[in-house]
């Protein structure tokens, strides 16, 4: 995905869409226009990490196009701007969920605004944001420094060495999820989760587990917790990013 490199996708390339590409330009930010066809976006998005979405006076794409955005941006972890009139705006906003909108604007568009608006969102990328937060819970010190090494390019990594540690430091913090060890001394793991689970700040954070312990009758004991997953300690590093990539694909 490059850095700043924007696209906008429109039914047709107008020239109100060609202004506000040339304008983009102009600020030094990579863009161009693509069609509203999902070939065409498909081919695009790969090198992109902000999208707009332009519409004319009832020039809506249609469910399949939008569905194929929302299912890409939240694969990507990516946000657009959508432009047009009141009307459409408001059709539109039904089919795509909140956090994958970054700004919304009324045609006519003042253009400085729009360019100001693309900045600070490559702003806030290059700050990371955006990135999901994870909490990791682990009594063993080189454990949670590989993890974190693992996860801090594409998360943003919290770390707690203690059960009692970790619920101290949510009472001043949120995150996305917490990645907590089963096994460990004075607080395991099911009493950090029966605590979290007991308290209206933290009863909604996903919780998976880390274990070290692969037996069937072990892992029996970690599903029955009913956590929202839960890893094995021997668990390799592309693997764990996949699984965790895939569990906010799903829980977005």
């Amino acid at each position: 995905m490059a850095e700043n490199q924007t696209i906008v996708i429109a039914l047709k390339e107008s020239f109100i869409v060609r202004v506000l590409v040339g304008k983009t330009r102009d600020a030094g930010i990579s863009c161009e226009y693509v069609p509203c066809i999902i070939n065409e976006i498909f081919k695009k998005l790969d090198d992109s990490s902000m999208v707009t979405l332009y519409m004319d006076e009832g020039d809506i794409p249609g469910d399949d196009i939008l569905h194929f955005l929302v299912d890409k941006l939240s694969e990507k972890s990516m946000q657009m701007i959508l432009i047009g009139e009141q009307n459409d705006l408001q059709q539109v906003s039904k089919l795509i969920p909140g956090d994958l909108i970054y700004s919304v604007f009324s045609r006519p568009v003042d253009n400085a605004t729009y360019v100001n608006t693309i900045k600070d969102y490559f702003t806030k990328v290059r700050l990371g944001e955006f990135k999901k937060s994870i909490l990791v819970v682990d009594d063993d010190p080189n454990y949670l420094g590989i993890v974190r090494e693992w996860l801090k390019d594409k998360y943003k990594v919290f770390m707690a060495n203690s059960g009692l540690q970790a619920i101290k430091w949510l009472g001043k913090n949120k995150v996305d999820l917490i990645l907590l060890d089963h096994e460990m001394p004075v607080t395991s793991g099911p009493q950090v989760l029966e605590m979290l689970r007991s308290d209206e700040e933290t009863k909604v954070i996903p919780v998976m587990f880390l274990t070290g312990k692969g037996d069937k009758e072990s892992v029996m004991k970690v599903v029955a917790l009913k956590p929202e997953g839960y890893f094995l300690k021997t668990i390799q590093k592309d693997e764990l990013l996949d699984k965790l990539e895939e569990f906010f694909i799903l829980h977005s």
